[in-house]
């Protein structure tokens, strides 16, 4: 290329340096050779280009007015998801994005990953090189079979962009993003299997002031739980989020697709998994369904169908300073929510908690944890109350559940199939959360709180409260007064 062609190559992508959509179209030569069959990106494809040109444009002027003035403007990454069906291109477009990313910003670093070492290497990676080596300016870049960098030596090092394997026990590539008053690229393909751990630590990572930080997650939304999912509910405020029909797109098999709505119905999940791009009602490892849950959070019961069902109480004592100290009423197919606190050492304190609650609202029966409940249960003893203590590891009377935790997360989900309401958001997630096992001999195993902690970073105090409230029988205390029988108890106060 003679020095006039070059200059005016500078030029160009100067002019693009905020929008990877008029990169695009300039820095490939659509209609020919590989591209024979394109004459420019997808629908899809261009509304998410353009969402990442605004989010880029924002962050600029917010680092703009920050040299300016001398005032900090904070600066918020470009957080977008995406979930397919099959065949819509998502490859294509991340190879897209990461081209024109490192193309138009000195010194830009750029992470994929994937749910798998051989997606990354045999689907993701072979799209990132193709769509570089097609550009306009490929000359500018080496590529190998897992990076792309600079074949100027001085930046071979800072302008690059990696395939990294992810590693829940190795993360350390993850927590090392930081390039500071640059542009960073964090891409997440099929993310639904990319582990918990590995999307907390990138997150903590992505703290660079008066940075460009693009984190793109894309994938079939396999599962019903785990952050990717979360992008699309409980963080849905973070991110922008799409979801891509398989059957909207040029290119994709039609006729596979029609197959597959005759064969299994528009409304399955493996029809809205693998064509409409949404979420499942449950996940293959689900224990309860979210479909259960939401059914759940959408009820009202009425004090008629409450009223002679005993009260009942369960407690979750926090185990680390983190988690929550969690009570839970269940009255009938009513539950409320009825005390939350932080852990406290203190035993006569929380049974002084218990106790009190016991009392207003008139319970026929508290069940407390066994783990770190005894201290508790030893204290409100001490002031007359019989509290009983649980076991969760301890043998089910449900013969197709190994132990008396997961007798009584079952307990549960059959009690939300009767018509159970739920009225707090982070029980009802906590819910939907825990994955099950099915052991040789039959038995369901329910993942134990620790291992969902390790995978979720959340503990489920809240809806094992919930699950105590079924851990035995009980019966309704009568309590008499000169007019019958009395209760001041109101569940919907």
């Amino acid at each position: 290329m003679n020095p006039e062609d070059q200059d005016a190559l500078f030029e160009w992508l100067a002019s693009v340096r905020n929008d990877p959509y008029a990169f695009v179209l300039g820095a490939y030569e659509w209609g020919v050779g590989d591209l024979v069959k394109h004459d420019g990106p997808d629908d899809w494809q261009i509304d998410l280009l353009c969402r990442i040109r605004d989010g880029v444009i924002s962050v600029d002027q917010a680092i703009a007015e920050t040299m300016r003035t001398g005032d900090q403007h904070e600066t918020e990454p470009i957080m977008e998801a995406t979930t397919s069906g099959h065949g819509i291109g998502k490859s294509a477009q991340i190879g897209m994005i990461i081209d024109w990313a490192m193309s138009t910003c000195e010194d830009c670093k750029v992470v994929v990953t994937a749910n798998t070492d051989n997606q990354l290497r045999t689907k993701t990676w072979p799209e990132v090189g193709k769509w570089q080596r097609l550009a306009i300016n490929s000359h500018w870049f080496d590529v190998t079979a897992t990076a792309v960098s600079a074949n100027d030596g001085e930046h071979s090092r800072s302008w690059r962009a990696d395939a990294v394997p992810w590693s829940e026990h190795n993360t350390e590539a993850f927590a090392g993003l930081h390039n500071k008053g640059k542009r960073i690229v964090l891409v997440f393909d099929e993310a639904s299997n990319i582990a918990d751990k590995v999307w907390e630590v990138a997150e903590g990572a992505l703290t660079d002031e008066q940075t460009e930080i693009i984190w793109l997650a894309f994938g079939n939304p396999t599962r019903n739980t785990g952050r990717f999912r979360e992008c699309f509910r409980k963080y849905r405020h973070r991110w922008n989020h799409r979801s891509i029909d398989s059957r909207t797109v040029e290119g994709t098999n039609k006729e596979q697709i029609a197959k597959w709505a005759a064969d299994y119905g528009e409304d399955s999940d493996f029809f809205k998994v693998r064509v409409r791009g949404l979420f499942p009602s449950s996940s293959d490892l689900q224990f309860i369904s979210q479909a259960l849950v939401d059914d759940g959070m959408s009820r009202t019961v009425t004090p008629a169908q409450i009223q002679h069902a005993p009260v009942v109480i369960g407690v979750d004592p926090s185990w680390t300073g983190t988690d929550e100290f969690a009570i839970y009423l269940r009255q009938g197919l009513h539950s409320q929510l009825i005390g939350t606190f932080q852990k406290n050492d203190d035993d006569v304190i929380s049974a002084k908690r218990i106790a009190d609650l016991e009392d207003q609202y008139k319970a026929d029966a508290v069940f407390v944890d066994f783990g770190y409940g005894t201290g508790i249960v030893s204290a409100g003893r001490a002031m007359g109350r019989s509290w009983t203590l649980v076991q969760f590891g301890s043998g089910s009377t449900d013969m197709a559940m190994l132990n008396k935790r997961g007798e009584m997360w079952n307990s549960v989900k059959e009690w939300l199939k009767a018509g159970g309401e739920l009225n707090d958001q982070q029980t009802a997630d906590e819910l939907a959360a825990p994955e099950y096992r099915v052991r040789l001999d039959g038995k369901i195993v329910l993942e134990d709180k620790a291992d969902m902690k390790k995978r979720t970073g959340v503990s489920p105090n809240r809806a094992d409260a919930l699950a105590l409230t079924f851990a035995y029988p009980v019966a309704k205390k009568q309590q008499f007064g000169s007019h019958g029988l009395v209760s001041d108890y109101n569940p919907f106060n």
